[in-house]
């Protein structure tokens, strides 16, 4: 995934109501941006760090400047950490297409946003007439407490519960489900559920994965010119 256009540097001044920000660019002005991420964004939002922001082409739009990038340390020296939760998406679209997951290959179409379950939509729904359909949920990871391990989800999640349940039941169909963890943090070694934050999702966790769930995670590529799918990482239990 390329940035559409060159992104903006700028300084971290604050980050409130989840989804607005206020930065100081490059020539000391002071702008109101959005932040496409509803989580606690842990770690991410320290006064004085240097972010970088992406500009609509939509004169209309009430909010020019979206946030996409931090940098932060996580132990091993300054990164550069995507922010924005829309971006997995496309992300995982890309590497699909290309072939990139291995694990997810040799499907004959890929549907977007498919409705399934009671009142869930399915980020992709994977299909080949010799095999079952698949059903893949993406999910986004930017949490690191500690040096290497990333960690889902970083505030409770209850939506993320019934997605759990949602694709679990899809396995009792007869389907193969599967979750993406896309970990927007290049030096992630592993991923970890983070139960301390939302016992209720561990819980679902697990019992999705004793009903057939497969789940995996894969680090990401990050430079200012976009965000590409890197590494498998494996997944603690």
């Amino acid at each position: 995934m390329h940035f559409a256009s060159t992104l903006v540097p700028a300084t971290l001044l604050r980050r409130y109501k989840r989804f607005l920000a206020d930065v100081e660019l490059a020539d000391g002005q002071i702008i109101t941006v959005h932040v496409a991420n509803p989580g606690a964004m842990t770690g991410l939002q320290a006064v004085g760090a240097r972010v970088w922001l992406s500009k609509s082409p939509n004169a209309k739009r009430k909010l020019p400047y979206s946030w996409e990038l931090v940098e932060a340390d996580f132990g091993d020296g300054p990164e550069l950490v995507g922010v924005n939760t829309a971006h997995p998406n496309v992300i995982v679209a890309e590497a699909l297409a290309a072939g990139a997951i291995p694990a997810l290959a040799g499907y004959r179409s890929m549907r977007r946003e498919v409705k399934y379950g009671q009142r869930s939509r399915i980020d992709f729904l994977l299909e080949e007439d010799s095999q079952p359909p698949c059903y893949l949920e993406v999910k986004n990871v930017h949490l690191m407490r500690e040096t290497r391990l990333a960690e889902f989800p970083d505030s409770v999640t209850a939506r993320g519960a019934r997605h759990l349940d949602e694709l679990a039941a899809m396995t009792a169909s007869g389907a193969r489900a599967v979750l993406l963890y896309v970990i927007q943090i290049g030096s992630a070694t592993s991923l970890a559920v983070a139960r301390d934050i939302d016992p209720a999702y561990g819980q679902a966790f697990d019992a999705s994965r004793r009903a057939g769930l497969e789940a995996m995670a894969f680090t990401c590529r990050i430079s200012l010119d976009g965000i590409t799918l890197a590494n498998p990482v494996p997944i603690a239990v």
